[in-house]
């Protein structure tokens, strides 16, 4: 195989999976887990395949061609160490990605998930991991906000298991459903709206009261 051919079976791994199974065998544990362990843990790799990669690995697991047991288990370990080297990163840069430029650096999606960090706080990490691009920041943004390790590594491994094994497991039930498989991401996007908007009512609300007693006190 050709390095671009193998650099395009990577990128899209979740379509060529079934064919890197038949010619590799198991070694897909290790090329699945670099890459939920890149995706998570370098900013430079945000683009690589992660949602959508769980749950077809996840359907292939109801064929047989893969243990789903060991395939989450590796990956749920891949997702946590990668966020723990994101972590350390960005808090060994600290402030500086603020106030300095860097090309391997994506300002704007930086700048968006730390406002989702700054709105939701050690939630982010539990929900970014169903968001593409904010998946890949978050961590990094937590070490740079000097979130304590202690409270980062409870919500990364709880965000963790909740991405692995949901998605896993959804795929290995409904992976083979061409209506799941062809509109994943949209199913995703509203799973994290059911559990954002909640959030948000809520802290509008506190916020409207607040702002009423406020005016209140003022008359």
């Amino acid at each position: 195989m050709e390095f671009m051919d193998l650099i395009g079976m990577i990128l899209h791994v979740d379509k060529y999976l079934g064919q890197f199974i038949a010619q590799y065998g198991t070694m897909v544990y290790v090329v699945l887990f670099l890459i939920v362990f890149c995706e998570t843990g370098l900013v430079v790799l945000p683009f690589l395949p992660g949602d959508t990669l769980l749950f077809v690995a996840g359907a292939f697991c109801a064929t047989g061609a893969m243990n789903p047991w060991v395939l989450m288990v590796l990956l749920v370990i891949a997702a946590v160490t990668g966020n723990t080297v994101n972590y350390w990163i960005g808090k060994a840069i600290g402030q500086r990605v603020f106030t300095r430029d860097y090309r391997w650096l994506d300002r704007a999606a930086l700048e968006k998930t730390h406002a989702f960090y700054e709105h939701h706080g050690g939630k982010t990490i539990i929900l970014a991991r169903f968001v593409p691009i904010v998946r890949t920041f978050a961590p990094f943004v937590a070490g740079v906000s000097a979130m304590t390790f202690t409270k980062f590594q409870f919500f990364n491994v709880t965000g963790a298991l909740l991405w692995v094994v949901g998605l896993v497991t959804a795929g290995y039930f409904f992976g083979n459903m061409p209506i799941i498989r062809d509109h994943l991401n949209t199913i995703v996007i509203i799973g994290v709206a059911a559990a954002v908007v909640p959030l948000m009512l809520g802290g509008l609300w506190r916020l409207g009261r607040k702002l009423f007693r406020s005016a209140s006190s003022n008359a």
